[in-house]
């Protein structure tokens, strides 16, 4: 099972929701080391007829088990000449593609003719600064003007004239000039990391290794430090065995309650009397009222196994989700 199974919804030893007082089992003081984030901001930005130049060009080969080109290495399993796979959908990277060409039993092509473009999208999160500078303003102590430069690495999809696809690398560099809080002068010093994203609209070959690209960039720069907070703790977690995969499909039967539950419990109950019910049977019953005039009820449902509940409740009895109040 995993921290979030429904087995553990109501364990203390887990990451979840705190009912209660919160401050309840915070039981020690524990210095941990983490990256500290003084200040950050994003911009978002559409760069137009921006010229990259690709280099490591590779052929986009089919991996050694599957013969699309396009997923990352697959699972098969073979017999005689028939094969079964199981291919993860998904853009191929860059080194898979070197990987697949370096496996490839056949002799590499050589691109041919005219290029045509496919499609380019960043390759990592991770952003290099280049050019930085801080000049720390007089006006406002806390801040500072940073300009630096932010290189986005892409990978490029193209196909040349015999329909081959290639990929290439390069970067697309965006220049930032922009206000952030910065900290005083320690010991540590802080630093400046970058993270990116970016995705090509539309692209043209220009010749010459070169495409011509309108593309969406991400960027978030953040002034962060490696700092030892000192934090309040419930203590270590208890780490579940893990859950192997299975039909288990008698785990919704044995959740149910031992004993049938009584759903007289939540009625309006006007005394035992010698009258009709509103369905015309008649003896030593439960009055009951009108439906017009009935009391509403809070009527609870799971919006995991679609369990209710004739009363306000906020975790599902059955498997630990949240219960949404449908009345």
């Amino acid at each position: 099972m995993s921290f979030y199974s429904y087995k553990n919804a109501n364990s203390d030893n887990c990451p979840g929701m705190v009912s209660g007082n919160i401050l309840t089992g915070l039981n020690q003081r524990v210095c941990i080391q983490v990256k500290n984030v003084y200040d950050s901001c994003m911009s978002q930005q559409q760069l137009d007829d921006e010229e990259i130049v690709i280099s490591n060009i590779v052929p986009v080969l089919p991996g050694s088990n599957c013969q699309d080109p396009m997923v990352r290495p697959c699972t098969c399993s073979c017999e005689d000449n028939r094969c079964s796979c199981t291919c993860p959908n998904g853009p191929i990277s860059h080194q898979e593609a070197v990987e697949n060409a370096e496996n490839s039993p056949n002799p590499l092509p050589r691109p041919y003719g005219a290029w045509t473009f496919e499609s380019c999208r960043s390759s990592t999160t991770l952003g290099r600064i280049s050019n930085l500078s801080v000049e720390r303003l007089a006006d406002r102590p806390q801040f500072a003007r940073v300009r630096c430069n932010v290189d986005v690495p892409l990978d490029v999809l193209f196909l040349d004239q015999r329909c081959q696809e290639w990929m290439g690398q390069t970067t697309v560099t965006v220049a930032k000039d922009i206000l952030l809080c910065i900290p005083e002068d320690s010991i540590i010093p802080f630093t400046l990391e970058s993270l990116v994203s970016a995705i090509c609209v539309s692209g043209s070959y220009m010749g010459n290794c070169t495409f011509e690209i309108t593309v969406c960039v991400t960027v978030v720069l953040k002034v962060i430090a490696e700092v030892d907070i000192l934090v309040p703790t419930y203590g270590f977690c208890q780490v579940p065995p893990c859950e192997e995969f299975a039909e288990n499909v008698c785990d919704e039967f044995f959740s149910l309650p031992l004993f049938p539950q009584s759903s007289c419990a939540f009625e309006s109950v006007d005394g035992a009397t010698n009258g009709s019910c509103a369905n015309g049977a008649t003896g030593t019953v439960y009055a009951c009222p009108p439906a017009q005039s009935a009391a509403p009820r809070n009527v609870a449902q799971c919006s995991n196994c679609g369990t209710t509940c004739a009363a306000q409740s906020g975790l599902c009895p059955r498997c630990g989700r949240t219960m949404t109040n449908i009345t």
